[in-house]
């Protein structure tokens, strides 16, 4: 299963004591495992079966496709967010609307220039400059990085932001449908 994401261990002192952890294309749950060893209610979304088994240890876990699915948390609100490794364009607004006021959107995945060093290589698996910033532009921004990792060698953009207490994100799935 391995360790959580050195990103994500750093901070996740961010998020609330006691806080409901969404962790969104868990895996074996790594992610679920280190936070509930924190004291968190953890729930994990992955569209394998294995996966879900795996991660269920851990807390409630869905199994779902969230890439050609229904968005199963419309309307919950999360104490922290936690993604990594996976990118869905069009999840963006939905991921970062699931974050509740005081609570933490932790983000780490693939970039631009990945390519020329592995896999993922296609264009719709890697951020472009900038973009993990301004998906994030309701929340306050903690930390940044986007760059080149060397071990293993990979190109990653990675966020910590906070969703300021008394503010509330601006995006619904309704909006979206009447748009």
């Amino acid at each position: 299963m391995g360790a959580p994401s050195p990103w994500v261990a750093r901070w996740s002192h961010l998020v609330p004591g006691g806080g409901r952890v969404l962790d969104v294309a868990c895996g074996a749950g790594r992610h679920m495992r280190w936070f509930a060893g924190r004291g968190h209610a953890v729930t994990g979304v992955d569209r394998s079966p294995e996966a879900v088994d795996a991660a269920s240890h851990f807390g409630r876990v869905l199994q779902a496709d969230i890439e050609s699915g229904p968005w199963p948390f419309d309307g919950e609100r999360f104490d922290a967010v936690v993604v990594t490794n996976y990118l869905w364009r069009p999840l963006l607004p939905a991921l970062i609307a699931a974050v509740a006021p005081g609570g933490v959107l932790l983000y780490e995945t693939f970039a631009v220039g990945n390519e020329t060093v592995g896999k993922p290589s296609r264009p719709d698996f890697l951020l472009q400059p900038g973009e993990l910033l301004n998906a994030s532009v309701d929340l306050r921004v903690i930390a940044y990085e986007d760059g080149f990792l060397e071990d293993p060698a990979r190109f990653v953009q990675r966020i910590a932001a906070v969703r300021p207490v008394g503010s509330s994100p601006r995006y619904s799935l309704e909006s979206q449908e009447a748009n």
